[in-house]
């Protein structure tokens, strides 16, 4: 269970990481300045489990995993937003950052709310409302990924013909 984190329709990656601090591809030194220029609290109170929280087209912009790897750097659980820009949604999976659809969560969750997430299930619960959700949950080989810390570390741990067949 953690602290929701809320933002936006069409939160876009320079707003998530602005491109100024995207000269590392190190996730804790990314966190430091992610959502910095929209929540400046962010970087400095955000606490491990807590969950991030966003409306439509969340992640738009640029191509770049940099924001993806910036809100994971910050060790939130997951992203419930509204909808996903395509490429975010794919930037995320391949770095492990679990990500869930649910626009009826979205609008009961406001800042400050407790909120817990199965991933496996894809329930969501507002404890600070006692109301529950269900998003599409993600597919066992994305949560596959994402505990294994992103595509590059689950194929290292698997045996590509064991994958395939």
């Amino acid at each position: 269970m953690g602290k929701a984190w809320t933002f936006e329709d069409n939160m876009n990656t320079d707003e998530i990481i602005p491109g100024r601090y995207n000269i590392t591809i190190d996730p804790l030194e990314l966190a430091e300045h992610v959502f910095c220029e929209v929540k400046p609290e962010f970087p400095e109170q955000v606490q491990p489990g807590d969950i991030v929280v966003g409306g439509q087209n969340f992640g738009c912009g640029s191509s770049r995993e940099h924001a993806p790897i910036a809100i994971k750097g910050s060790q939130v659980k997951c992203v419930i937003a509204k909808s996903y820009a395509r490429i975010f949604f794919r930037n995320s999976v391949n770095i492990g950052l679990p990500i869930l659809e649910c626009p009826p969560a979205v609008d009961d969750i406001t800042e400050g709310d407790l909120v817990e997430v199965n991933l496996s299930s894809g329930v969501i619960t507002n404890q600070t409302k006692g109301t529950s959700y269900q998003a599409n949950p993600l597919p066992d080989f994305v949560i596959r990924i994402a505990e294994a810390g992103g595509i590059v570390n689950f194929l290292k741990e698997h045996d590509i013909q064991e994958l395939m067949g």
